[in-house]
């Protein structure tokens, strides 16, 4: 078994899991990565050094790592942040975690905190995060990002690696071909860039597709008297026949193509646009203005 080099104190890096280290953590306690749960475990520490330098991590920080899997981006948030909270749903690789954190880096242990839930459902942690680092699985990305931001107003930024085109949807801007729901609706939490791309090889087991870095900074939402709620109903409506104008795509919205009409016009909206070329504040306005004719 190969022991792990302490945390170094001068500019040496720590060490960090290697392709080796991953698969004698997993076969220590029989975990096969599974398409069901989107694991795949980054085996080299070069990217995870990457990630955690460009998730701007601040020494005083607490961070929020979602699916932190057998602990290989989370020992490089431990040497960065002052602490880390980590929401796992496996209850084999939770148990795992805090040992190996012991292991690998014994003078940060008291500064890990471990919560075994499923991240879509968690409203509570025993410590408020202030950034968001995680590897998240491909097919909970983007409902996985909304909720924490919605639930944890704590988080001023941060940075999540997902499946490529889905960091292209989060990024996007009105107008672009990949602008879409994930758009608008993180838009309303933040402002969000594309931060680079992740090959496959740094993944057990590889991936069929490459990865994107998303980064976000926390901004207010729009200044509006309508809820988040009626704007994300909007936007919902908006784009589910996003070939269609919004005149005819809020129809079922506004109780009629002739109401919704009148509810963009109102919004300084033309009726014959489309979804893909309106700005979250938009959106807003649209709700905002149905609001006040229901009034």
């Amino acid at each position: 078994m190969t022991e792990p080099t302490p945390a170094a104190s001068g500019t040496a890096p720590a060490a960090l899991f290697g392709a080796s280290d991953v698969r004698r953590l997993a076969e220590e306690i029989g975990v096969r990565p599974t398409k069901t749960l989107g694991q795949n475990f980054v085996i080299d520490g070069n990217t995870i050094r990457r990630i955690v330098a460009a998730a701007d991590i601040h020494a005083d920080e607490t961070v929020l790592e979602v699916g932190p899997g057998l602990g290989s981006l989370t020992l490089g948030l431990l040497d960065a942040a002052k602490s880390v909270v980590a929401v796992e749903i496996d209850p084999v690789l939770a148990a795992k975690l805090p040992g190996t954190v012991q292991q690998w880096r014994p003078d940060a242990a008291k500064d890990f905190h471990l919560v075994l839930a499923d991240a879509m459902k968690v409203t509570e942690l025993p410590v408020e995060p202030t950034a968001l680092v995680a590897n998240l699985p491909y097919n909970v990305a983007v409902p996985v990002v909304l909720h924490l931001l919605q639930h944890f107003p704590s988080l001023r930024h941060g940075l999540v690696m997902v499946q490529d085109e889905v960091a292209d949807r989060l990024a996007a801007g009105p107008g672009s071909k990949t602008y879409g729901v994930p758009s608008v609706k993180a838009a309303w939490y933040s402002g969000m860039r594309k931060a680079g791309v992740i090959g496959m090889n740094v993944f057990w087991p590889a991936p069929k597709i490459h990865s994107g870095l998303v980064a976000f900074t926390r901004r207010e939402p729009p200044a509006t008297t309508a809820t988040r709620e009626e704007v994300f109903a909007v936007i919902d409506a908006a784009f589910a026949q996003r070939r269609k104008t919004l005149r005819a795509a809020l129809a079922g919205w506004a109780g009629s193509a002739a109401e919704a009409e009148r509810c963009l016009r109102a919004a300084g909206v033309d009726p014959t646009a489309r979804g893909e070329v309106l700005d979250i504040t938009a959106f807003a306005r649209i709700a905002e203005a149905r609001q006040a004719r229901q009034a």
